[in-house]
């Protein structure tokens, strides 16, 4: 996954046609030369171990589909992703959760909606999953400190965006969990936000909801 050129959809494929990790890296400079790619390396190992080295010293852990830790949520997105850095309480993964988003710049009405939301959602059991921007992303994950809040992150987990929630990321870090599929100190771009949503999205499950729309008299 950190090589040049393998997404999701080819990670999987090289896995399924070679069996395993070590035969697919094996096999992925031919492949990309079928593909036209001309003097292709794939990621140095040393990058890999210095990765992985940065992660567990800043206290995160790596876990993988196959980990009993791991969302069963996402495993129903298409391109589910591989792997996630954690930082923080990974029992929140295993708790009910449901996702509240919204305008960077909210308005005090609207700040005050999600916080109001976040709380009473939060006493009623769920964890509040949101993307740690500014505005109602911030106001949510603030109000749900106390009950579990997740922050999924477009950059490195270990990447606080914007500058501004760098204490409400070390609260979020004590208390609740911070999660991202991206390596460790990848600042985040523009393009990184919309693949950071299908996360947020995919963790959340909200069967209240759907009970709610079958019997609006509730």
């Amino acid at each position: 996954m950190r090589s040049r050129r393998v997404g999701i959809s080819t990670y999987k494929r090289l896995l399924i046609e070679h069996g395993t990790a070590q035969n697919a890296l094996a096999a992925l400079p031919e492949v990309a030369r079928a593909a036209g790619v001309q003097r292709y390396d794939i990621c140095p190992e040393a990058v890999i171990r210095k990765e992985i080295a940065t992660g567990y010293a800043l206290g995160a852990q790596l876990i993988s589909q196959d980990d009993p830790d791991f969302p069963q949520s996402l495993l129903d997105l298409s391109d589910c992703p591989p792997f996630l850095w954690a930082l923080g309480d990974i029992s929140l993964l295993n708790r009910p959760m449901i996702a509240l988003v919204g305008a960077r710049n909210a308005s005090s009405l609207g700040t005050r909606m999600a916080k109001s939301l976040a709380a009473n959602l939060g006493e009623a059991g769920y964890v509040i999953v949101s993307g740690l921007a500014r505005g109602v992303d911030a106001a949510a994950h603030n109000a749900a400190l106390a009950t579990g809040t997740i922050a999924v992150q477009a950059g490195g987990v270990d990447v606080i965006y914007p500058a501004e929630n760098a204490d409400l990321a070390a609260s979020i870090a004590n208390t609740g969990l911070r999660l991202s599929e991206m390596p460790i100190g990848l600042q985040p771009m523009a393009r990184h936000f919309p693949v950071r949503n299908r996360i947020i999205s995919g963790l959340s499950h909200a069967p209240w909801w759907s009970r709610l729309r079958q019997n609006p008299a509730a």
